[in-house]
């Protein structure tokens, strides 16, 4: 009955914003209640499950999406998100840029949301489709695959981060960036081929309004400063993983960890951000806040929910009868793999949300880990990667990142699902194939 209830709040949730039109905000608390009225919670306990799951997800990840939006704001308003960019296709040349773009979205998407960092590069597209005169769709989608890869698995973009925390491995989350960084790569490659093979002949409705900026006369910080506030917070928060991995003195570890905390790398990383504007420093930085910030709200209402509607699935009997069923049956790890994939899929196409399924997936899988031999940090953390594999599959119209793309690309809903759903697909079948070889090499 349980599995019924859960079946039907979440076919409520995909209605909710689909036919009824409803904000997904309010679909995400009306089946939180419904499933907790119906599963025969305590009705006096209700509201406060609800907003206990809303804070507590907000306590672990809420600062970090404000000042990864900050950052995206600060990559875009100093030029540095260009100087990447240019770096990048010096590097590839400019005869591979979708590759180059897919690149580019990879490294922007490990500290930011993917949808703020195709905001942050749209305009970049129409550039570098004009430099190298290559379709706009097929060079939108490599970027947008690449930052879809790291997004979902890459710490500390939030999904990775809380999925890493609530299996019980948060000190080892530079074991979790080094893998996640191993099970993107083919996804880059995949991003590529796909949309030279798949988006050459997408059509493109013209924006009348829309200027492509001289971004090559813009005066463009140097490359190092353009890069550290994308790899500072990565170079810190793996310091600090790997010194507790490596039992490095204990005092040395305190200062590491310090330092290495998603919060004060990303503060550094805004600090030391104010060498990238010359002048007026202090007043552009105040507009990249401030951009930022308005860009994340919605981001960190819909994260909330999710975490809400998670507390409720907590409270009910769900994780025991996975529990119990799991336990049951005798499995392997790779089937442990599977489940984890097929769960977070579900979530996913459910309810849109990357990062809500994949808090909610690793949710019902962490009281498992014990009982069927998952211990070690390398074992969780590929069951990070399942969770994040799943997690991709797929991208459509309840998914705000479905729209940032057709909308800042200027592609049709249609042409979309075509592309960039399959697309998100493919994205996470490939990922998870890539987790599973690993498991069979480190495990």
């Amino acid at each position: 009955m349980i599995i019924l209830i859960v079946f039907l709040a979440i076919v409520f949730i995909v209605l909710s914003s689909t036919i009824l039109k409803m904000h997904p905000l309010t679909g995400l608390l009306l089946a939180a209640l419904g499933v907790g009225i119906f599963a025969g919670l305590p009705i006096d306990k209700l509201a406060e499950t609800i907003g206990k799951g809303f804070g507590e997800l907000m306590s672990k990840i809420g600062l970090m999406v404000i000042l990864g939006c900050v950052i995206g704001a600060i990559l875009d308003q100093s030029g540095a998100a260009i100087k990447v960019a240019d770096v990048i296709l010096k590097l590839f040349g400019e005869k591979r840029p979708a590759f180059a773009m897919s690149v580019i979205g990879a490294i922007v998407g490990i500290p930011v949301f993917c949808d703020s960092g195709y905001i942050i590069l749209h305009k970049l597209n129409q550039v570098v489709a004009e430099r190298t005169n290559k379709p706009l769709a097929v060079v939108a989608l490599s970027l947008s695959g690449g930052l879809f890869a790291t997004h979902t698995l890459v710490p500390p973009t939030p999904g990775p981060l809380s999925a890493a925390g609530n299996l019980g491995i948060a000190d080892s989350v530079g074991l979790v960036i080094l893998i996640g960084l191993i099970v993107s790569i083919p996804s880059l490659f995949l991003s590529t081929w796909f949309a030279a093979r798949y988006a050459k002949d997408v059509p493109i409705i013209e924006d009348p309004t829309a200027k492509v900026h001289a971004f090559h006369e813009r005066i463009l910080p140097p490359a190092w400063k353009a890069f550290m506030p994308i790899l500072l917070p990565i170079l810190l928060i793996t310091l600090a993983s790997f010194a507790r991995i490596l039992h490095f003195p204990d005092n040395l570890i305190r200062w590491t960890s310090f330092f290495g905390s998603p919060l004060v790398s990303f503060l550094l990383a805004i600090f030391f951000s104010y060498s990238l504007f010359p002048e007026k420093s202090a007043e552009k930085m105040i507009s990249c806040f401030k951009s930022g910030i308005e860009h994340c709200g919605t981001t960190l209402v819909l994260v909330g929910a999710g975490g809400a509607f998670g507390a409720i699935l907590k409270e009910t009997s769900l994780k025991e009868m996975v529990s119990e069923w799991l336990t049951r049956n005798e499995m392997s790890g790779v089937f442990l793999l599977i489940i984890t994939f097929l769960i977070a899929a579900f979530f996913k196409t459910a309810q849109g949300s990357t990062t809500s399924s994949m808090v909610l997936t690793t949710s019902i899988i962490a009281p498992l880990l014990a009982t069927l031999g998952f211990v070690t940090p390398i074992q969780i953390t590929l069951l990070v990667m399942a969770a994040g594999s799943g997690a991709m599959v797929v991208s459509h119209t309840n998914d705000a990142w479905f729209w940032v793309v057709s909308q800042f690309t200027g592609i049709s809903a249609k042409d979309t699902y075509r592309t960039h759903t399959i697309l998100t697909g493919l994205q996470g079948i490939v990922s998870f194939l890539t987790t599973v070889i690993l498991y069979f090499i480190l495990v």
